[in-house]
């Protein structure tokens, strides 16, 4: 066991979470001290000055200090193979502050990262990327994964705690990291819409290499980088909730048992295991009503006491496959003599078996097949994802054009290469129908939004032309209404009557009945135009409702084809599954002929044996048939 486990008490340390933050604005009641490690606060309810002990305090306008003070050391205990855990929180401030985050410390780490991991391994390096999505229930997704697989935490006993189900991509530089780092949280905002800003999320980098690339059992190194964004506010008045720290900071205090869930589970790792974690807290301090601050003061203080043990992992894939399986054959043999009708024996059996494929899974091999696998996919399908980032039309436009480029190529490699081996000439076709298909998809959707945008921009077109046909007509009205006014004004004074007299009442009335005629009759054609102006527009309307409803349908069809090629996909892992297993049963079942064969021969030699000692007259011999 010592020889392919992790080695966890060679290079294991205890080390304390490191803590900074970042002040929006920095009010009277709040001093900064002893060059940013320091912060010196006086609430409103509170008469007394609080110290508060930090690692690092800054504002925004001085954030590019935090890196060579807390994040740098990160990326060196990365590079070195320990694993690390930047946990960024902040309430209703990180909501406005992530660009800013996401420019100044994001990108800057994944770039370090990558300079330092690339310029120490020149050969045999693996690096992945995966990103999770939780929900205010906790409910994890995928973001990265085509077929939202469950996900499920798995101890291991050698690999330490990892995430079933969890889909990664092979990445080779610190851009295509942060590529996918932007598109996964666009994706996350699209996906959760008004509930995103109560939404955490977790962006992992996972990088191995071979300590001896000459060797074919080869230690392997393995490290990873966790970054956590976690929503709601440190405070239980937070609108939008406490943050998932609270709870699990609350829990490692009373030394309760940390929830079942995949988020409390990585939290309370980062915090309290092998890891070596830095914690950014973004405060906006604000007025008397501010509760946040006191409590995110006091939260931050109570992880800073918090320690972890970091060590250095390492492992051997090969050596750790043999010991299962050789602790397979073991319980296999201990259930044959015991029994097979005990429940724990099953349990133990089952236990090993799925640790064995979890070895497996591990396979750098395998690992960069699938992510090519779902790479391909991405870029022939065109996934609903994708295409949330592909909305202008000169990109699609591109995207036709490549893939008419792609699939021009494709088509004169078959002809010129002509008949061969059947595999290849198979994937070719195979190739040159997805080509097809995603270039037939392209268009599709291309004319749909060109249609819909035309239709949107004619509809605002003709609502106001419209508008201003019947505001120019109501003018018009009130115009010839007025000078008529006017004009039955200029008349009474011309006629000279007197004040009061059936006469001048009588000229009154001929007047007035002239502007009420005058007013029906603008009524009556502003109305008519309105009407003519609806019945138009509900006619564009129904243009665009069949638009839309035709758009629908080839939404769903294309959500159709994707479901049915992860169905296609999942039946292709569970036979690959089934065939590994039978692989393993073969495998075992030749070791239990292999053992027969043994035995037979054993015992044949034992009676060749008896029978020498038989005829020199051996009394043992005699004596040993006679028990038998």
């Amino acid at each position: 066991m010592a020889t392919v486990n992790m080695n966890a008490a060679m290079c294991e340390a205890a080390d304390t979470v490191r803590v900074g933050v970042i002040l929006t604005a920095v009010p009277d009641s709040m001093v900064i001290c002893e060059e940013g490690h320091v912060l010196e606060y006086k609430s409103r309810t509170d008469e007394e000055v609080k110290s508060f002990s930090f690692d690092q305090v800054v504002t925004v306008d001085n954030i590019q200090s935090f890196y060579p003070e807390l994040l740098q050391p990160l990326t060196e205990s990365i590079s070195g193979g320990y694993n690390g855990a930047l946990l960024i929180c902040g309430g209703a401030s990180l909501e406005n502050m992530t660009p800013l985050i996401d420019h100044s410390m994001i990108k800057q780490v994944l770039t370090d990262l990558f300079s330092r991991v690339l310029s120490q391994v020149k050969e045999e390096l693996f690096i992945s990327v995966s990103f999770l999505q939780f929900y205010p229930d906790g409910s994890a997704v995928d973001l990265l994964s085509p077929n939202r697989e469950i996900l499920k935490r798995v101890a291991h006993p050698v690999l330490g705690s990892l995430i079933g189900g969890l889909c990664e991509v092979c990445v080779c530089s610190a851009e295509e990291a942060n590529t996918l780092y932007e598109t996964c949280r666009d994706t996350l905002r699209a996906n959760a819409g008004s509930i995103s800003s109560r939404c955490s999320s977790l962006f992992s980098v996972a990088v191995e290499w071979k300590l001896h690339p000459e060797e074919v059992e080869s230690e392997v190194c393995r490290s990873r980088l966790q970054l956590f964004s976690l929503a709601g506010g440190a405070s239980r008045t937070d609108l939008r909730g406490v943050s998932p720290l609270v709870k699990v900071v609350e829990e490692t205090q009373s030394e309760a048992t940390t929830s079942d869930k995949i988020l409390p589970s990585l939290l309370n790792d980062a915090l309290t295991g092998n890891s070596r974690t830095v914690l950014v807290y973004c405060l906006h301090p604000q007025g008397v009503l501010d509760d946040e601050t006191p409590s995110a003061l006091a939260l931050t203080q109570t992880v800073r006491s918090l320690v972890t043990k970091a060590s250095v992992n390492r492992w051997c894939p090969r050596a750790t496959e043999q010991m299962i399986r050789d602790s397979i054959v073991d319980q296999r043999a201990v259930m044959m003599s015991q029994g097979e009708n005990d429940i724990h024996n099953t349990i133990r059996l089952a236990e090993q078996t799925q640790n064995l494929q979890i070895v497996k899974d591990q396979s750098w091999e395998k690992r960069r097949e699938e992510s090519k696998k779902r790479k391909d996919k991405t870029q022939s399908c065109r996934t609903p994802s994708i295409h949330l980032h592909s909305r202008d039309s000169r990109e699609s436009t591109n995207n036709m054009k490549h893939l008419q480029t792609q699939l021009k190529q494709e088509m004169e490699k078959h002809i010129r290469e002509g008949k061969g081996n059947v595999e290849k000439v198979q994937e070719r076709v195979a190739s040159i129908q997805q080509l097809r298909e995603a270039l037939r998809e392209e268009t599709l959707k291309n004319g749909a939004s060109t249609e819909k945008s035309d239709l949107c921009q004619q509809s605002e077109l003709e609502y106001s032309k419209a508008q201003e046909r019947r505001t120019q007509l109501k003018e018009d009205h009130g115009r010839l209404i007025q000078e008529e006014v006017e004009k039955m004004e200029r008349d009474l004074a011309q006629e000279q009557l007197p004040t009061e007299g059936p006469q001048r009442e009588l000229l009154v009335l001929s007047g007035e009945r002239r502007v009420l005629v005058l007013q029906m009759e603008a009524l009556r054609d502003e109305a008519q135009q309105a009407e003519t102006d609806l019945q138009n527009l509900y006619q564009k309307h129904q243009t665009e409702l069949h638009c839309l409803r035709e758009e629908s349908l080839q939404v769903f069809r294309v959500f159709r084809q994707v479901c049915e090629e992860q169905r296609r996909m999942s039946e292709d892992r569970y036979r690959s599954v089934l065939l590994e297993a039978v692989q393993d049963a073969v495998y075992l079942s030749a070791q239990n002929q292999q053992l027969q064969a043994d035995s037979r021969q054993l015992r044949k030699a034992l009676g060749e044996l008896k029978d020498t000692l038989a005829v020199r007259g051996d009394p043992t011999a005699e004596r040993s048939s006679q028990l038998q």
